[in-house]
């Protein structure tokens, strides 16, 4: 089995947060001119395309990426299908966390990362103690939030981080199946930084 990238490439198409700073890219020396190597630089929210909140992002005394536990990044996922659903609910999860450290779900939402979405669907705060009662450590959507658009409260972020789950937005799942998966999701080690991109990879589990 090969790996599966599920990361949003970075472009200044991709879609942002309204008011928040848009993706680009340049290279700022060329080869020509310092004559032996081009050199780029980027500017972004750590909230563009593919990418990790550290609670930092809706706690002020939330942890940042040198807290947080490499480990919970690379495992065992279960990709759950939830394109007939308008909430993610404990219903839908069950039957489908045994033996997996992470839920990654695909929704119906997100079939053009270059436009952000008016709505998401989000978990219950039901479905999101069935999470914790059934050990998951870190959760994956296809979608710019795991709360609504226009939340200011953010009860889900919260409530996740209550469980010490860890959160990762916008995947890249449109061409996935649902199943069982190993995943790699790893952030860059920003000190301070409340969000991160990832580079994030699956492939399929062998069956036993």
């Amino acid at each position: 089995m090969t790996w599966i990238d599920i990361t949003q490439p970075l472009n200044r198409q991709i879609a942002t947060w309204a008011g928040d700073t848009t993706f680009s890219y340049e290279t700022v020396a060329t080869k020509e001119q310092t004559g032996s190597v081009n050199v780029g630089k980027i500017t972004m929210s750590l909230h563009s395309g593919t990418h990790m909140d550290a609670p930092f992002h809706f706690k002020t005394e939330g942890r940042t990426f040198e807290e947080l536990d490499l480990a919970r990044c690379i495992g065992s996922v279960s990709v759950i299908d939830a394109t007939s659903y308008e909430e993610i609910t404990m219903d839908l999860l069950q039957g489908q966390l045994t033996d997996v450290q992470a839920v990654f779900v695909k929704t119906k939402t997100r079939a053009d990362a270059h436009i952000f979405p008016e709505e998401v669907p989000t978990f219950t705060e039901e479905a999101v103690h069935y999470l914790a009662t059934h050990n998951i450590t870190l959760i994956g959507v296809d979608v710019p939030s795991v709360d609504k658009v226009h939340s200011k409260t953010l009860p889900i972020h919260h409530a996740l981080e209550q469980y010490d789950i860890y959160i990762v937005e916008n995947l890249l799942l449109e061409h996935v199946q649902p199943g069982r998966y190993k995943m790699v999701v790893l952030p860059l080690l920003i000190e301070g930084a409340d969000g991160s991109p990832v580079r994030a990879i699956i492939k399929k589990e062998e069956q036993q």
